[in-house]
């Protein structure tokens, strides 16, 4: 017999990233079953800095397929998701009260990771009922664009998006770092350690690449391309200008 914990770590252990969708709509009652799960993650002293929003008008879905650099899964998916930080309702009990609403560097991260937290509810709620999921990091190409195009208040700023959808395809499990990469004792390892580890686990990744055809020598050939140069320089400013403060 197949014990509660076995179900919810083998779920976990199975997640992939579906990439290529069926068109079935996610129903309601299955959206809104996930999200109050979600809401069922940790959160900072009950503070609850988040809120999704739910893009359906297709002109505004092809509006985010450009924004996010032509992914077309935004559109195609059953359902997609902004996950945005949110202490706008925070900033408006203040108001009410005339009392000041003080945003720093903490009250940024605070938001971020109670949205990441709840988004991570959110996937495995979904995944759980037989629904694929993707995060679209690419929400983040154009911030002042999609600000624009989301029109939110001071004090909400998006995160990320999220795909949902019947999965059309049935991707092999991406490799991660062995867990003795991951998960020290009473300290961080030296770096000689810890770079044999990377290469134990490149080896696996450029193993994974190949059988699938893409052309990537390994996971540390991608790491050295990708931290090479900065990466979306504008995004700072544009939380700035909705709100976020990182002093």
């Amino acid at each position: 017999m197949t014990t509660t914990a076995e179900v919810v770590l083998n779920q976990l252990l199975e997640h992939r990233s579906i990439r290529k969708f069926r068109t079935d709509p996610v129903p309601e009652d299955v959206l809104l079953k996930a999200i109050e799960a979600g809401q069922q993650a940790a959160t900072s002293s009950n503070i609850q800095a988040y809120c999704v929003i739910r893009i359906r008008e297709q002109q505004r879905l092809g509006r985010l397929v450009e924004l996010t650099g032509g992914q077309k899964k935004v559109a195609e998916c059953g359902a997609f998701l902004t996950i945005c930080g949110d202490t706008r309702r925070h900033r408006l009990i203040a108001a009410r009260a005339g009392k000041p609403y003080i945003s720093n560097l903490e009250t940024f991260l605070l938001a971020t990771i109670d949205a990441s937290l709840f988004a991570q509810n959110l996937v495995i709620a979904l995944e759980g009922m037989g629904w694929g999921t993707c995060y679209i990091g690419g929400l983040r190409n154009d911030l002042p664009g999609l600000l624009k195009e989301l029109g939110t208040p001071e004090g909400v700023w998006p995160i990320f998006g999220l795909c949902i959808g019947r999965p059309d395809q049935d991707p092999e499990i991406r490799p991660r770092l062995d867990p003795a990469a991951v998960f020290f004792e009473e300290s961080y390892p030296d770096d000689s350690t810890m770079l044999d580890r990377i290469d134990d686990y490149d080896v696996r990744m450029g193993d994974w690449y190949q059988r699938r055809g893409i052309d990537s020598p390994g996971w540390v050939s991608r790491i050295e391309s990708h931290f090479r140069k900065p990466q979306r320089t504008e995004s700072a400013d544009a939380y700035r200008r909705a709100g976020a403060d990182f002093g």
